[in-house]
């Protein structure tokens, strides 16, 4: 009521509603306040629990630090001397059981080294090695212990060293009676004279093993197997085999092997028969070789061992295999080199022949299996003989490259001589399109007959695509020849093999092109008749290149017929090649009778005889060189070739005289009269120098013809007439520039002939004046 009454009284006004929400709020705290007292009151009785509780863990926590101090002071000390005490026990019995195992593997070695003594004394080489091996063994367990070392190891080792040594040397002595070599004293070993004289002895089998005066090939060999010494053993006769036996057998023909056959010991020999003068047959180097093999097979080979290595699983050694392994790559290789290789076919036709080499190499490869010498798998022999068609395309294409260039490297100048009628001699190649032809021909029968025939009746000579008659050497035409036949042959082989020999056949061509001009380099520089012969050459060749692709075109392989088949395209070079050659010893021609013109003292002053002399000379000297070159090049240059090449060294001669004597500024009356005898020697020698065929009467026309192969022939003619003519005569030779002596010189050079020939008179001005 108190509170009410103040509410009323601080907010000065009493409103009914606002009085019920205050009295509302009120009730609800006091509800509040009831249940907080009624937690309190349960809430006493649960700390009270828990106070109790704390009070308990202090108390158990003292008694725990109390035990703890008893532990670490009392349990904790007698704990740690237990520890002790047992380690120490441990170690001790480890030390124990160390020197207990060392004592063991000694006392073993000792038990094993006795017993190798004994077993080698009785001869019994097995059991003698095994005993090594053992004793080996337990000598490798010691040695690996790195925390134990003893002083006696290494003398044991030692030991063991020495009588491994000892047992080697016995079993070698026992195998060196097993297989006997007997050498001649030669130190050529490697002759068939040695070689007849060697001889290998196989001592045969006891029957009894317990024979100790012979232990069995068996005990040795196993004794060697057990040791680890057979594959170097077996090495070594491997070696010998080789190169006493087996490659004198492939290497010489002539060779035999023959064997004898005794009580206890088989001979092998060796004879010599009369050798044949075609290499021998594989055929009978296979049955050679054979019957070696057969016999190292039963008398020496042919025996069980069990191989030393029990981890291995397979356990038995074959030792023609072993011995197979390691010589039959070497072996093959020789056969294959010295045997298969000359088998090789040369000829297409004789492929077919080689069917019985292949036969023969499969027979002997499944001999030598048998006898397990190979294993199971193809070898490379074989693979060589049944590609027999690769070997022979590279065989004939290398015999083909090598014989090409022992004719480019020989002498060129032996020649022969080729005429329009000359050809390449070859078997007439069927017309693969004969089917296609005839039935052209029933076609041309259907035409009618009023069908105007449009060829031209006029026929072309027969020679007119001919090379023209002309010396080469005959080595090129063997060198043609080769290439004919390559593709001749190459019509008739294996699409691959044809391929090959077409592509050997180009090769052909481009060693020459590359060989030639190389090998005979100096020759063609300093003799003109060789560079005659080799121009001749590379146009007889170009010649043949022309057609020789289209000839054999559809004759050779599918892929070829395509278009491949073509040598038109070493034309031009061939052609170059020849022509460059040729020029280049016209250049030295030239510069050589230049030079001779050079001592003519430029035709000056010929009033003194001195001068004149001098150019006499030169003109005689250039003639003499002249007619030397005449003689080297007639008969060899292609008449045309000849007469061009004389004409254009005469006209170099005929040019310069023409030069020098227009450029002379006084020319005396003498100095004209010796000019033009001169110039009369030039005109009356020149034509005999074209003598390009041997025959004097066939070569007058060639002569006539001198104006047609010097260029400055006329020019020469007019300048002789200006040496000779007044100068009247001269204004007639000119005709107002229409005139012949117009057409070789012009108006300049005539009026300096005409100032150095003739005096300054109004004659002389008047007829300059013409000269226009």
């Amino acid at each position: 009521g108190s509170l009410v009454a103040a509410v009323l009284a601080h907010s000065g006004r009493l409103d009914k509603e606002d009085l019920g929400t205050r009295i509302g709020r009120l009730s609800r705290r006091g509800e509040v306040c009831n249940m907080i007292n009624k937690k309190y009151d349960e809430f006493l009785p649960s700390m009270q629990s828990a106070e109790d509780l704390v009070a308990q863990v202090d108390g158990l926590s003292s008694n725990i630090d109390l035990l703890r101090a008893g532990i670490e002071n009392e349990v904790q000390q007698n704990l740690n001397v237990a520890v002790a005490e047992f380690t120490e026990l441990k170690q001790q019995l480890e030390r124990d059981t160390l020197v207990l195992s060392v004592l063991k593997k000694l006392q073993e070695f000792d038990i094993a080294m006795k017993e190798y003594n004994t077993a080698l004394l009785e001869k019994k080489y097995v059991t003698a090695a095994q005993q090594l091996e053992k004793a080996r063994s337990n000598l490798k367990m010691l040695e690996s212990r790195k925390d134990f070392e003893l002083k006696i190891l290494k003398a044991l080792g030692r030991e063991l060293t020495v009588q491994t040594q000892n047992m080697l040397y016995h079993l070698g002595e026992e195998w060196q009676k097993l297989a006997v070599w007997k050498f001649p004293p030669s130190k050529d070993s490697s002759s068939l004279e040695s070689v007849v004289h060697s001889e290998l002895h196989l001592r045969t089998v006891p029957l009894k093993e317990e024979d100790i005066a012979g232990p069995p090939v068996a005990a040795v060999l196993q004794a060697f197997a057990v040791l680890g010494e057979l594959h170097t053993k077996l090495k070594i006769f491997g070696q010998l085999l080789l190169k006493y036996i087996l490659k004198p057998l492939i290497l010489y023909q002539s060779l035999q092997p023959c064997t004898e056959e005794q009580s206890d010991v088989f001979i092998l020999r060796f004879k010599s028969k009369e050798p044949s003068l075609d290499d021998s047959s594989p055929m009978e180097v296979f049955d050679k070789i054979k019957l070696i093999f057969e016999v190292l097979h039963k008398y020496l080979l042919n025996v069980p061992l069990e191989q030393p290595l029990e981890d291995q699983k397979e356990r038995r050694v074959i030792l023609t295999e072993l011995l197979g392994d390691m010589i039959w790559e070497e072996l093959s290789d020789c056969l294959i080199q010295n045997c298969l290789v000359n088998s090789i076919p040369t000829n297409s036709s004789q492929l077919k022949q080689y069917i019985e080499v292949i036969k023969s190499t499969e027979e002997f490869e499944k001999a030598l299996k048998d006898m397990q010498f190979l294993k199971g798998d193809t070898t490379e022999l074989l693979k060589y003989a049944r590609n027999v068609n690769s070997h022979f395309a590279n065989k004939k294409c290398q015999d083909v490259i090598v014989a090409a260039r022992n004719l480019m490297t020989s002498e060129i100048h032996n020649t022969v001589k080729i005429t329009p009628d000359s050809g390449v001699a070859l078997p007439g190649l069927p017309d693969p399109r004969a089917g296609h032809h005839l039935k052209m021909q029933k076609a041309s029968n259907l035409v009618r007959s009023d069908v105007v025939n449009l060829e031209n009746e006029t026929k072309l000579s027969q020679y007119t695509f001919s090379l023209p008659t002309c010396r080469i050497s005959a080595s090129v035409e063997k060198l043609m020849e080769l290439a004919y036949q390559t593709l001749l042959e190459a019509t008739t082989s294996t699409e691959q093999c044809c391929i090959q020999l077409f592509y050997s056949v180009r090769n052909i061509f481009q060693l020459f092109y590359d060989v030639v001009p190389t090998y005979h380099k100096e020759n063609l520089q300093k003799l003109p008749q060789l560079a005659a012969i080799h121009h001749n050459n590379c146009m007889y060749i170009a010649h043949h290149l022309l057609t020789l692709g289209h000839q054999f075109r559809y004759h050779l392989s599918s892929i070829l017929c395509d278009g491949a088949a073509t040598f038109v395209d070493l034309v031009p070079g061939f052609r170059r090649l020849g022509t460059e050659c040729f020029l280049a010893q016209m250049r030295v021609q030239k510069g050589e009778i230049l030079e001779r013109l050079s001592s003519a003292r430029n035709f000056s002053n010929m009033d003194d005889e001195e001068n004149y002399c001098a150019a006499n000379k030169a003109i005689r000297q250039f003639f003499f060189q002249l007619k030397r070159l005449g003689k080297v090049w007639q008969d060899v240059l292609p008449v045309n070739v000849y007469c061009k090449a004389m004409g254009t060294l005469l006209n170099t001669a005929l040019s310069e005289i023409v030069t020098r004597i227009a450029a002379l500024e006084d020319i005396s009356a003498e100095d004209t009269d010796r000019l033009y005898s001169l110039c009369r020697i030039m005109v009356e020698e020149g034509p005999q120098v074209f003598t390009p065929l041997p025959e004097d009467n066939k070569n007058k026309k060639y002569q006539e013809e001198v104006p047609v192969y010097v260029q400055k022939w006329m020019r020469f003619k007019e300048l002789m007439i200006i040496l000779q003519a007044n100068l009247q005569e001269i204004v007639d030779q000119w005709a107002d520039g229409k005139g012949p002596l117009a057409a070789e010189f012009t108006a300049a050079e005539v009026k300096s002939l005409i100032r150095a020939l003739f005096q300054n008179t109004e004659r002389r001005a008047a007829a300059l004046a013409k000269i226009k």
